[in-house]
């Protein structure tokens, strides 16, 4: 029988799956720097090590019982797991986990063995009762999303704490979460379902300054581990997460297209006094036809002007054709407006009809144009700005 599979992450859950592949992946990534004082990524790492049912591990010729939630190491092995240069500093590590009781944690062996316990081992992670070896690079664990909030809260975050902070607050197409249809984006469960942010609020989040998140989040970005749309003015910016989809669920990632992401979220599209599109654009002004409707002066103040209308549908035409609508790439399709709202009215509503030179049945759109007033202290001749978004109206061929 033929399946079809509909993946949809819950943005009130209160757990997540991290995979210790994922996890061991980060730890191998010596150029994420781990120099913070929030602990998330030690905790975290604890984490991955604990067992889900008991299991026996020799050591030097000793047998140790390890339980569910439990782990025995070498204090040189949690060294080389926290990136600390002495054995002592793991160990202070250590210290102050079980302080905040995350953690308890003894040593044997004459003190070159530490055998450690998650205290909430059991409440969010199932506890088997047979024996048998816990494999330590496959497989994943539930993380309680609480301790993330306390942990980012105890001080200043790493470059390491950021990328799991990100990626424990990823959501991924919720119809509560604004975006989250386009791809896995970075909510932090504000409750206001937006996930824009700005530079300010995830400095204090982080504890750390404006410049360095800049600074960081430009660089996971180069990296391959995020892709960052930011928008101009005060609107703030989105964050989505690469690789998420084919770690957590197994299937293909999905290519975040910013001039998509920027319609959904209804920011505006600046409109330059001079045309700042390439000559060899594919899309011509012959190809644009703009029927005016009697009665409509385009010299009014919420009306757009031809030449910007005619940027307007050129920047759609683009953004239709990333989204897989081959004719949006041909040299002789026409593109023809017919408006829908009075040039009186505040949302400027336009029927968006994109003619294939086959003879193909026409694909028909909605385009919505929401004018943005000025700057006080800016002169109106300086700007002309225009919110736009395209709902697909009917689609045909």
């Amino acid at each position: 029988m033929d399946y079809q599979l509909k993946v949809k992450q819950i943005v009130d859950y209160p757990r997540c799956r991290i995979y210790r592949e994922f996890l061991r992946s980060l730890m191998e990534d010596r150029d994420i720097r781990t120099n913070g004082s929030s602990y998330l990524f030690y905790y975290m790492t604890l984490c991955s090590y604990a067992n889900f049912r008991s299991s026996y591990r020799r050591i030097e010729g000793i047998s140790y019982l390890v339980g569910p939630g439990e782990w025995v190491c070498r204090t040189s092995e949690l060294a080389e797991w926290f990136r600390t240069r002495f054995q002592h500093q793991a160990l202070s590590i250590l210290d102050y986990l079980q302080k905040q009781n995350y953690i308890t944690y003894t040593r044997l062996g004459r003190n070159s063995l530490v055998k450690f316990s998650i205290n909430s081992w059991k409440q969010h992670n199932t506890a088997l009762d047979y024996n048998y070896p816990c494999l330590k690079d496959v497989g994943f664990f539930f993380f309680p999303v609480s301790a993330v909030h306390e942990l980012i809260g105890m001080g200043k975050c790493s470059e390491m704490d950021i990328v799991l902070d990100l990626w424990v607050h990823a959501i991924y197409n919720d119809g509560q979460v604004q975006g989250s249809e386009l791809g896995p984006v970075v909510y932090f469960r504000n409750a206001t379902g937006n996930p824009l942010t700005n530079f300010s609020d995830l400095a204090l989040r982080w504890g750390i300054s404006k410049a360095t998140v800049s600074r960081i989040l430009n660089k996971l970005q180069d990296k391959g581990y995020l892709s960052l749309v930011s928008f101009t003015g005060r609107h703030g910016s989105v964050i989505y997460l690469c690789s998420y989809l084919s770690t957590m669920f197994n299937v293909s990632d999905v290519m975040i297209d910013k001039e998509e992401v920027s319609m959904t979220f209804k920011v505006p599209l600046h409109i330059p006094e001079e045309s700042s599109l390439p000559e060899t654009e594919a899309v011509k002004d012959g190809q644009i036809t703009i029927v005016d409707r009697e009665g409509c002066v385009s010299g009014q103040s919420p009306s757009v002007s031809k030449p910007h209308m005619k940027e307007v549908v050129q920047k759609v035409a683009q953004i239709l054709a990333a989204q897989g609508i081959p004719c949006c790439e041909c040299p002789k399709t026409l593109y023809k407006l017919y408006p829908l709202s009075d040039c009186k009215e505040t949302d400027l509503r336009y029927s968006l009809e994109v003619v294939c030179p086959d003879g193909k049945m026409p694909y028909r759109f909605e385009l919505t144009l929401s004018p943005i007033p000025s700057p006080e202290d800016t002169p109106a001749h300086m700007q002309a700005g225009y919110s736009h978004k395209t709902t697909e109206n009917e689609e045909r061929r």
